[in-house]
């Protein structure tokens, strides 16, 4: 039956978003409906609001699985809830069991899939760049007009519905209003560091941007056994938190006349075994490539940016430099987030301090006002429910 419930409706580009009454479908085959419990509020979210990323060449995805300028839609892609109802020839969850819906699904069948090294799935880009189910329909409605899905999640509903193959099922014990945060930003900053950097112990690092995904990749250089962890950021009032995630020394860019990568250089005796960069900006992305040491120093890219290149010397390269990216962590959500939800359960990975503030749907564009002013890592928004 179709569930009518809340949901934070972006109706154009740039404005804020509305809180109203919509319906949900069913979920049609290979089709899962979660009512969802938890949503973060991403950069991400902000970009599909605003239309600010562009696709550089016809082959290529502005940010893979971004459905830009498809309004009426709902955003929200951080999310964690309940299985509700199942579609028909589900099987790898049921009613009752605890999820996070995934932007980046895990098909386990293409190619990308199959390989061990490899997380992107061929399904992304079919499936969610029009902001509609793979059928070329959409599951929600708002006062008699169709509302889009956005990256395939839509978790700024009270309910949602995804494709079976974006779903990963989690232990039940899990805190939902933490482990929200596993469907993107902290997935994405630790996967940095752990599988794409391959941070080693006793190495040092430098992480450029100290927001959540930044935050994240520190813990994720913490955990690895790095010895010392520098933080890059332009405002030093995350200065504070940052040590408390692990960071040993804090560098503001504003306060040196060189380059940040010639100040870093110099720190280090000739620069850092890895450098993870979580600003999306190019100029950033520059300097966290040449403050990396020579004969090995790894350069990780997460940040998205709109447009945009980066120069890289054949010398950057030639002298050992590892220029690389990370997507999504590494992280193949179907097998990987669970386990990382249990590492959370046993106290292996805290991601309590990466909450500054949990608010009820209808702070919404409170919570893109506190992002926007660096004034929360994340804010979580809990959904109270309102379903007839």
């Amino acid at each position: 039956m179709v569930i009518t419930c809340r949901a934070a409706v972006a109706w154009e580009a740039g404005k804020p978003l509305s809180i109203e009454e919509i319906e949900v479908a069913p979920p049609k085959a290979h089709e899962v409906r979660i009512k969802i419990v938890a949503t973060g509020v991403c950069h991400t979210d902000a970009y599909g609001l605003r239309c600010i990323l562009e696709p550089i060449d016809k082959d290529d995805f502005p940010f893979p699985g971004v459905n830009l300028g498809t309004f009426p839609m709902i955003l929200g892609h951080e999310g964690a809830g309940i299985v509700e109802s199942t579609g028909e020839g589900v099987t790898n969850v049921e009613p009752g069991d605890a999820v996070i819906p995934l932007w980046l699904p895990q098909c386990g069948k293409c190619k990308s899939c199959l390989d061990p090294n490899n997380n992107i799935c061929k399904m992304l880009r079919e499936n969610q760049m029009l902001g509609l189910m793979p059928d070329k329909t959409s599951r929600f409605t708002c006062k008699g007009k169709q509302v889009f899905h956005y990256m395939g999640t839509s978790t700024f509903s009270e309910y949602t519905v995804v494709m079976d193959i974006s779903v990963a099922k989690i232990d039940s014990a899990a805190p939902l209003n933490k482990v929200c945060l596993l469907g993107c930003g902290f997935s994405t900053g630790y996967g940095a560091a752990i599988n794409s950097a391959k941070v080693k112990p006793l190495s040092t690092c430098a992480v450029f941007g100290l927001g959540g995904v930044g935050l994240s990749a520190v813990l994720g250089c913490k955990n690895a056994g790095a010895s010392r962890i520098i933080g890059v950021d332009i405002n030093k009032d995350k200065f504070e938190k940052a040590k408390r995630f692990g960071v040993t020394e804090c560098i503001n860019p504003k306060d040196h006349s060189k380059p940040i990568h010639e100040v870093l250089r110099e720190k280090t005796d000739g620069g850092v075994n890895f450098a993870i960069e979580c600003t999306g900006n190019i100029d950033i992305m520059q300097s966290a490539l040449e403050c990396c040491q020579t004969g090995g120093g790894t350069c990780v890219i997460v940040g998205g940016a709109a447009a945009g290149a980066i120069s890289v010397k054949p010398f950057h390269l030639l002298l050992g430099r590892i220029l690389k990216g990370s997507f999504f962590g590494g992280w193949k959500g179907v097998d990987d987030i669970p386990k990382l939800v249990n590492e959370c359960i046993a106290k292996k990975i805290s991601l309590e301090n990466l909450v500054s503030f949990t608010l009820p749907l209808e702070k919404v564009n409170e919570a893109f006002e506190l992002m926007d002013a660096g004034k929360s890592v994340r804010t979580v928004l809990v959904h109270q429910h309102h379903q007839n």
